[in-house]
């Protein structure tokens, strides 16, 4: 980060905000070291001309195709999780109870990305 600095004038400060919300991304060393890659700095010039031409960062984050953080919104996430686990949690107790026909029978209205997504959050619910 302080290579890139020196090379734009640009705090480390400013920098290390941008990479915090997305504008900016950086490549960590197992050291923890960030690593900018050299189309970063022309990013990083980028934004400061868009924000001297009066632009914000979020729009900057939308001409960049980036979206911004503050855009997903985590209760709703939340809230579609827990309906996929009561599902899920739902589909097991049906699948426990039925025989093997009925299960296969219960495994073919069910499209395989839906399996691999429940068992994806199976495996985050159990631990």
């Amino acid at each position: 980060m302080g290579e890139l600095a020196e090379k734009t004038g640009i705090t480390k400060r400013t920098i290390d905000y941008y990479t915090n919300i997305g504008l900016l991304v950086a490549e960590r060393s197992a050291t923890n070291y960030r690593y900018y890659a050299p189309v970063m700095i022309e990013r990083l010039h980028f934004i400061e001309q868009r924000k001297q031409q009066g632009l914000s960062l979020v729009e900057i984050q939308h001409e960049l195709n980036i979206t911004p953080y503050e855009e997903i919104d985590v209760q709703t996430l939340r809230l579609k999780m827990q309906d996929l686990e009561h599902d899920v949690a739902s589909l097991l107790e049906q699948m426990n109870q039925q025989d093997d026909k009925k299960i296969e029978t219960i495994k073919k209205n069910v499209s395989p990305e839906s399996i691999a997504l429940m068992q994806s959050l199976l495996l985050l619910i159990h631990n």
